[in-house]
């Protein structure tokens, strides 16, 4: 039967240029690195075809009248917003959040562009058409789009034009009249081996004299001249010693343009530079994508707090009080970024466009929260499990042999078989201390910027005028002497 999801694997049979291991990958479809996530993929993807989870994660097109993700829904009022919630919800609860780039988050860049496209038409009159076409073709023919914004980190005191080597960064090297030719390479694309398009734009504010580095682009990832390069993988084929890398490893990819053709068409905006920077900010600053992040945040804290919550009853700790402080931790992580959540569905704006759009502020703080949080949920998961991490067998207990006897004696928990407790640490280890989870670490912590940096434009951006308003009102209630009236000076002088 080809299915939704089996017509998705089928699709990535179209040339594309994938190297691993120093080697290219003729057919990433069957072979092991990607079979895992691809599977995991087309189980999403058949979610769509199902008569009961196709009404909970997607919407009929108005073209084709096939059910299409909600990622792609314009969301006009609360109704549609809880929509997006539920379909995001039940894709990161199906993944346990661990896939990051299930295209949601670019999917939604494509729709809210499409819904604001007349926002840039004074840098391109045909960039509303390219971008409703673009919407309405991978809305309709499932297309998974990614996106990468970083540079290779060749030597990042310098920007693009002081590199020594002017394909460091990505440039147009040469026009014609059916498109463009680009050159350079663009980091870290999570998902490019499976995914069909690839958005990309400057992540810094190009120069005037050098526009041929300003662009925004929507690129097939089979074009001529595109090589994506994998890190290691850390795909595992035995599901039983490592259940999480298994499935859910999304692999990262540097891509590498060789002189690529892209047509008119699939460039949004080019040799401006003014519009390519307030398109990245807009797409940075966009709160529908952010609305995604924040979903898939809570199901992973969910899934981690869940894990704590078994490994402590299994070894009978649950009842310290320092293990049970640990595990309130997590409860108060999951329920303050839900509650960020939350506030940002009820607090929305409605843009000039029409569109309806979660509040900013609260989900720019859960993203901030998680960068910090999740490095102390995953610290607390180890603490808790301890030493018991480096005593779990290398096999389970079904697979044990003639020791078989001896694992179901020592390996047994205060309340639960060998069998389970076993189980239990190899998926608490996956996440905790596996290649895979080293690399979760340094995603959650890094992928949304550089805190420093976020916390300082969290700060940079906010209102700050109702705060100091109300130390001025303080120092109003305390009388007019000088001292005062010079202190109110000296902190309000902006107001002057």
């Amino acid at each position: 039967m080809n299915t939704r999801g089996k017509r998705f694997v089928e699709s990535l049979k179209d040339g594309r240029s994938v190297w691993l291991d120093g080697k290219k990958v003729e057919d990433i479809t069957t072979h092991p690195a990607f079979t895992g996530a691809l599977g995991t993929l087309e189980n999403l993807f058949d979610m769509l075809s199902d008569p009961v989870m196709q009404k909970k994660i997607g919407f009929r097109s108005p073209t084709t009248g096939e059910y299409v993700h909600n990622a792609f829904l314009v969301p006009t009022t609360q109704e549609h917003l809880r929509q997006r919630n539920e379909a995001f919800k039940i894709w990161a609860d199906a993944t346990y959040g661990v896939m990051s780039r299930l295209s949601e988050f670019a999917r939604t860049l494509i729709t809210s562009w499409h819904a604001t496209s007349e926002m840039f038409r004074e840098y391109d009159n045909q960039y509303p058409d390219k971008i409703r076409q673009f919407y309405e073709f991978a809305r309709d023919e499932d297309r998974f789009v990614i996106q990468a914004f970083g540079n290779p980190q060749i030597d990042r005191s310098k920007d693009a034009v002081g590199a020594s080597d002017l394909d460091a960064h990505l440039r147009i090297v040469r026009k014609t009249s059916e498109g463009i030719y680009i050159k350079g390479a663009k980091t870290v694309a999570t998902g490019a081996p499976y995914a069909h398009d690839l958005i990309i734009a400057p992540n810094y504010q190009v120069k005037d004299t050098n526009p041929e580095y300003a662009h925004a682009l929507i690129v097939p990832l089979n074009a001529e001249g595109i090589h994506m390069i994998c890190r290691e993988s850390y795909a595992s084929t035995n599901m039983d010693e490592h259940p999480l890398s298994a499935r859910f490893d999304e692999m990262d990819a540097v891509i590498v343009f060789d002189n690529v053709f892209i047509p008119w068409e699939r460039v949004l905006l080019h040799d401006h530079p003014e519009a390519v920077w307030k398109f990245y900010n807009t797409l940075k600053s966009n709160a529908l994508t952010f609305h995604q992040t924040v979903v898939r945040l809570v199901s992973k804290l969910e899934f981690i707090t869940g894990i704590a919550f078994a490994i402590a009853e299994s070894i009978g700790v649950h009842t310290f009080l320092n293990v049970q402080e640990k595990l309130g931790e997590l409860i108060t992580q999951v329920e303050t970024i839900k509650g960020l959540m939350h506030a940002s569905e009820v607090t929305t704006r409605r843009d000039q466009f029409g569109m309806l759009i979660p509040s900013s502020v609260p989900l720019q703080t859960a993203r901030n929260l998680g960068m910090r949080f999740y490095p102390r949920a995953i610290e607390i998961l180890q603490q808790i499990g301890a030493g018991g991490y480096t005593q779990t067998p290398s096999t389970t207990v079904e697979n044990s042999g003639e020791i078989q006897a001896y694992i179901e004696t020592y390996y047994r928990g205060a309340n639960v078989s060998a069998a389970k407790k076993v189980k239990l640490f190899k998926i608490a280890w996956d996440i905790v201390g596996s290649p895979l989870a080293s690399r979760h670490e340094l995603y959650e912590r890094l992928y949304a910027g550089d805190p420093s940096r976020m916390y300082a434009i969290q700060y940079l951006a906010s209102d700050k005028k109702a705060l100091e308003e109300r130390l001025e009102q303080f120092w109003n209630s305390a009388g007019g002497s000088d001292a005062v009236d010079e202190f109110r000076g000296t902190v309000f002088a902006t107001d002057k």
